[in-house]
C-alpha cells in the first residue's frame, strides 16, 4: 500500500474513533453489560421478596445438582459446588435471560466426562496438593479437575469466538423436533450413565458409539454384581422424589412453599448412612471427603487443549443450543427480548473465567429454569441470592455434611431431574398430528444421538432437517384452480365448476425461490392448457404466499 494510502486510510480510522461521544459509549457498554440497564429500574418493592424466595428454594436443588452432576463429570463432588457458584454470578452480570439458571448442567458433564476418562484414566495418586489454599485434593483428582477445567476453557474460547464473529443468529437452523429430539437423547444418556449407582455396581468406564447400549449389555452380564441394598435405598429415593414433586406441582397453588425434598433426602440418608454405618456394613458407597474453602485462581492445563478440542466444541455448542432456547422462551413468556450474540458472549464469560477456579462446563439448566418460572422469580437478582447462600456453605463447611451421602442418592436426584426432559417423548404426538416430516425429523435425532452422542445428534438434526426443508420445497404444490362468479360471491374448486367465469386464482403453497420456481412454472404451463379448452376469455391471478411478499400478476 503506497504511504499517502496508508496515512489517508489511518486518519479516517482516527477520525471515526474520535468521533465516538458518549453515548455511543453508553449504549455500546448498555448492549454489553445488560445488569446496568436492568439493575437501575428495579423495583425493590415488587421483585425482591419474589426473587428472594425463589433463589433461597433454588439453592437447596443447586447444591444437589452441583454435587451430582459433578460426580457425572468424572471429578471430586467438591468441584460441582464452585461450578453452582462462579458462572451464575458471571451471566448474572452479562446475560440477558432473566430467569435462565446457569450452573453445573448434565449433559455438559456428561460430555466433560469422557474426555477426563481418556485422559485420566485410574486413581494411581494418593499425596495430596496444597497449591489450592484451603482446598487439600490427591494429585488424581487435581489431575482430573485439570483436564475438566480445560475443556470449559477451550468450551468457553469457541464461545466467545463465535460471539465475536456474529454466529449467534444461527440458531435459525435450529428447529424444536431438532432440539427436543437432541435434549431428549441426551438426557438417556445421563440417565445410562447413572444405572451403575442406582444398582451399586462397579463397572469401568464404558462410551463411543453404541456405548449406552454395551453399557446394559454389561449389566446384564454382570447381574450378580447388583449391590440389592442400594437397589433398594434407589428405589425408595425414586418414589419418594417422584410423589412429592408432583404433589408439589399439584397443589403449588395451595400452599405457600414447597417441600424442600432434595435437601431432606440428602439430609436424611447421610444421618441414616452414618448412624448405621452403611459404608462399611452394606458397602453402600458415599461420597466421602468434602473440602472446606474456596480455591485460589489457577490457570487450567493448557497442555491438554489441543487433546479436548471435540469435547470442547460438543460443549459450546449443546450448551449455548440448550440455553439460548431457554432465554429464548423466557423471553417470550415474560415479554422482554434477549440477543443470541450477547448470550453467546455471556455464556463464554461463564466458561472462561470459572475455568480458572477449577469448574466443570456449565450450560443453562432446563430444570432450575422452570423451577425459577414456577415460583414467581422476576430477575437475576434470585441468582445473587443463590451465590450468598453458597459462599456460606463453603466458607463455613457445611458442605462436609453431605461426605456420608450415597453415591445412589445422587443418582436418583438426577434421574428425578431430567423428569422434564424425558417428557419430552410426549412432543411425539403432537408432531405426529400437526407434521408428519417434523416428527420423522425428531425420531432420527433421538435415535442418532443415543447411539452416538448429543453433538453428533445435533449435528445430523440440523443437516437432516435442512435436506428434508429442501426435499419439501422442491416438491411444493401448486393449488387449484379457485373459481368465483361475477360478484365474488361464490367459490368452487371444482375444475368444471359451474361457475366458471372471469375470474382465476392460482397459488402455491411455499416461498417461490429457485428450488420451486421450476415445478411452478411447469403447473403453470399445464393449467393454461387446461383453460384454454375453455370457451370464455379469462383472467389469471397467480398469488404468492410468502412473509415477505404477497402480490398478484395480472
Amino acid at each position: 500500500m503506497p504511504e499517502s494510502c496508508r496515512k489517508r486510510y489511518f486518519t479516517k480510522r482516527l477520525e471515526q474513533i474520535s468521533s465516538i461521544g458518549c453515548s455511543q459509549m453508553k449504549a455500546w457498554c448498555l448492549r454489553r453489560i445488560p445488569i446496568l440497564e436492568w439493575a437501575p429500574k428495579y423495583n425493590l418493592r415488587q421483585n425482591l421478596i419474589p426473587d428472594c424466595i425463589s433463589g433461597t428454594m433454588l439453592t437447596v436443588h443447586q447444591v444437589a445438582h452441583g454435587l451430582a452432576f459433578a460426580v457425572m463429570s468424572s471429578v471430586h463432588p467438591m468441584f460441582g459446588l464452585y461450578g453452582s457458584v462462579f458462572p451464575p454470578l458471571i451471566y448474572a452480570i452479562f446475560g440477558m435471560g432473566r430467569h435462565v439458571s446457569t450452573g453445573t448442567f448434565a449433559i455438559t458433564s456428561l460430555i466433560s466426562a469422557s474426555a477426563v476418562e481418556r485422559l485420566v484414566l485410574s486413581n494411581n495418586g494418593t499425596a495430596t496438593n496444597g497449591s489450592l489454599g484451603d482446598v487439600a485434593m490427591s494429585d488424581f483428582e487435581m489431575q482430573r479437575i485439570g483436564v475438566a477445567a480445560a475443556v470449559t476453557f477451550l468450551g468457553g474460547v469457541i464461545q466467545m469466538s463465535m460471539s465475536l464473529l456474529q454466529l449467534g443468529g444461527s440458531t435459525f437452523l435450529l428447529s424444536e423436533p431438532v432440539v427436543s429430539a437432541m435434549t431428549t437423547g441426551a438426557a438417556t444418556h445421563v440417565v445410562t450413565s447413572q444405572v451403575k449407582f442406582l444398582l451399586g455396581m462397579k463397572m469401568p468406564y464404558i462410551s463411543g458409539p453404541l456405548g449406552m447400549f454395551y453399557i446394559y449389555i454389561y449389566i446384564f452380564k454382570n447381574s450378580n454384581m447388583i449391590q440389592i441394598s442400594a437397589l433398594l435405598l434407589s428405589l425408595l429415593s425414586l418414589t419418594v422424589l417422584i410423589l412429592t414433586k408432583e404433589l408439589n406441582e399439584k397443589y403449588k397453588n395451595q400452599i405457600k412453599f414447597i417441600i424442600p425434598i432434595d435437601l431432606i433426602l440428602i439430609t436424611v440418608t447421610s444421618l441414616a448412612c452414618y448412624f448405621a454405618n452403611m459404608e462399611e456394613d452394606y458397602g453402600i458407597e458415599v461420597i466421602g471427603y468434602i473440602p472446606k474453602g474456596i480455591p485460589l485462581p489457577q490457570a487450567p492445563e493448557m497442555d491438554v487443549l489441543q487433546q479436548v478440542v471435540v469435547e470442547a466444541f460438543s460443549v459450546a455448542l449443546v450448551g449455548y443450543t440448550v440455553s439460548i432456547f431457554l432465554a429464548y422462551n423466557s423471553a417470550k413468556r415474560f415479554k422482554y427480548s434477549v440477543s443470541e450474540n450477547q448470550e453467546l458472549f455471556a455464556h463464554g464469560l461463564s466458561n472462561i473465567i470459572p475455568s480458572f477456579v477449577f469448574c466443570i462446563p456449565n450450560a443453562g439448566a432446563p430444570a432450575r429454569t422452570f423451577f425459577l418460572y414456577s415460583h414467581g422469580a422476576q430477575t437475576q437478582v434470585s441468582t445473587h441470592r443463590i451465590l450468598f447462600i453458597y459462599f456460606n456453605i463453603l466458607g463455613f463447611a457445611l458442605g462436609r455434611s453431605f461426605t456420608r451421602l450415597p453415591m445412589c442418592i445422587l443418582a436418583s436426584l438426577i434421574v428425578v431431574g431430567l423428569k422434564g426432559m424425558l417428557r419430552q417423548f410426549q412432543d411425539l404426538k403432537k408432531y405426529w398430528n400437526v407434521d408428519k416430516f417434523d416428527w420423522l425429523i425428531w425420531i432420527c435425532t433421538y435415535l442418532v444421538t443415543i447411539c452416538f452422542a448429543a453433538n453428533i445428534g445435533l449435528l445430523f438434526g440440523v443437516v437432516f432437517n435442512i435436506a428434508v426443508g429442501v426435499f419439501r420445497l422442491t416438491r411444493a404444490k401448486t393449488l387449484q384452480l379457485i373459481h368465483l362468479d361475477e360478484d365474488f360471491s361464490s367459490v368452487s374448486e371444482e375444475e368444471n365448476s359451474s361457475y366458471f367465469c372471469d375470474f382465476k386464482v392460482i397459488s402455491i403453497d411455499s416461498p417461490l425461490l429457485f428450488l420451486t420456481a421450476k415445478k411452478f412454472c411447469n403447473d403453470i404451463l399445464k393449467l393454461n392448457q387446461s383453460i384454454r379448452t375453455r370457451r370464455k376469455p379469462h383472467q389469471m391471478f397467480l398469488v404468492f404466499q410468502d412473509d415477505d411478499a404477497q402480490f398478484a400478476v395480472n
